[in-house]
């Protein structure tokens, strides 16, 4: 019996990386490079100096007029209300149940027009959420088949964006937001990211991101930079705690029990899954997701369970990984409220052996 091969979807980078012999694997239904030069390599180079991701396969939505800002409050759980022009907010969308459909970072570009930038592998179903609620209320557009993005992270990536004569962007603040010019690219700039360091997601048409790319490579060399694939940014993110949908976060999972309190704003009057985290709140959590380094001999992966004294299961890991830049193996896992005190011991179950973990104190990593 024959099947059809799957046609995985590609960025418009998809030459680069294989010039740069990237390894290339299937995420989210796209060809992406997982690593170019080692993912240890990656990593510090990110923590040390610069690292360049795509992460063209994001999605990118936009919401304009005069309805959009009320739109967008309504969808998501942060308040939208209080987003200057000019700045980005971290988010989450929920549904009726109070569980998280996605995590998001909306930009507030003028006073009408919003972009929401949501991951890729909930693409079809955020875009078909958005799209629904927007109808009649406002221009609503899904533009990321048009739009690339690339993430430029790390100590010096500051340096390098000045170097380029894009004094406008090394001005941003954090989560800040500005149109401007970038190695001759017109780029819309964020001071956002997802590795815990300074830096830039940089959004521009995807038929300039080739020579976006290959300028910051090349101008970047001076400064230490590497391009840096999925497998590093995972590592780089679980040491800054910044959770993953699909393992820490999903529609099984509320933004309470997942340390995402601070992204809901119950006083807000309405929006999507606000009466079900209202009653919520008012019970004790069943359980929290804690970070843990391991005491004993191993690496905690996703979807290994953690188990008591006595071997009986009572949570599981939802990322795992070498903290390289801690020195430690480290992860994260839901376990019962009880048990997320600093300092509680756990047992991780690997290869069906118990290996000891403390719960810790989280972020694993900050940069100074």
């Amino acid at each position: 019996m024959s099947t059809t091969p799957i046609t995985l979807r590609r960025t418009p980078l998809y030459e680069a990386h294989r010039a740069l012999g990237a390894r290339l694997v299937e995420y989210a239904g796209w060809e992406m490079p997982v690593q170019y030069s080692g993912v240890t390599d990656e990593h510090q180079a990110t923590r040390k100096a610069i690292g360049l991701f795509d992460v063209s396969h994001m999605g990118e939505l936009h919401l304009s007029g005069p309805g959009a800002a009320e739109c967008v409050n309504e969808l998501v759980t942060n308040d939208i209300a209080k987003l200057g022009v000019g700045r980005a907010l971290y988010t989450v969308a929920c549904n009726e149940q109070g569980t998280i459909l996605d995590d998001l970072i909306v930009y507030r570009v003028e006073p009408d027009l919003f972009l929401v930038v949501c991951n890729a592998a909930n693409l079809q179903k955020i875009d078909a959420h958005f799209a629904k609620h927007a109808r009649g209320r406002c221009v609503y557009e899904n533009r990321s088949d048009t739009t690339a993005l690339l993430a430029l992270q790390g100590p010096r990536a500051a340096e390098l964006v000045q170097v380029l004569g894009a004094v406008e962007l090394s001005a941003l603040p954090r989560f800040g937001v500005v149109r401007g010019t970038l190695a001759g690219v017109e780029v819309l700039a964020a001071r956002t990211g997802y590795t815990g360091e300074d830096g830039y997601e940089l959004f521009c048409e995807s038929h300039a991101a080739t020579t976006l790319w290959n300028t910051l490579l090349r101008e970047g060399g001076t400064f230490g930079i590497k391009p840096v694939g999925l497998a590093a940014r995972d590592t780089l993110r679980l040491e800054a705690r910044l959770a993953l949908y699909g393992n820490e976060i999903d529609e099984t999972t509320n933004p309470l029990e997942a340390g995402l309190g601070w992204v809901v704003k119950l006083a807000k009057p309405t929006f999507l899954g606000r009466d079900a985290l209202l009653t919520l709140r008012e019970q004790p959590l069943r359980r929290k997701l804690v970070g843990f380094e391991m005491i004993g001999r191993g690496i905690a992966r996703h979807g290994h369970t953690i188990v008591d004294s006595q071997g009986q299961e009572i949570g599981h890991v939802t990322s795992g990984a070498p903290g390289l830049s801690v020195g430690k193996n480290i992860g994260l896992g839901y376990v019962p409220s009880e048990l997320a005190e600093v300092g509680t011991r756990i047992d991780i179950s690997i290869r069906d052996k118990p290996v000891e973990a403390r719960v810790c104190s989280t972020p694993f990593y900050k940069r100074t």
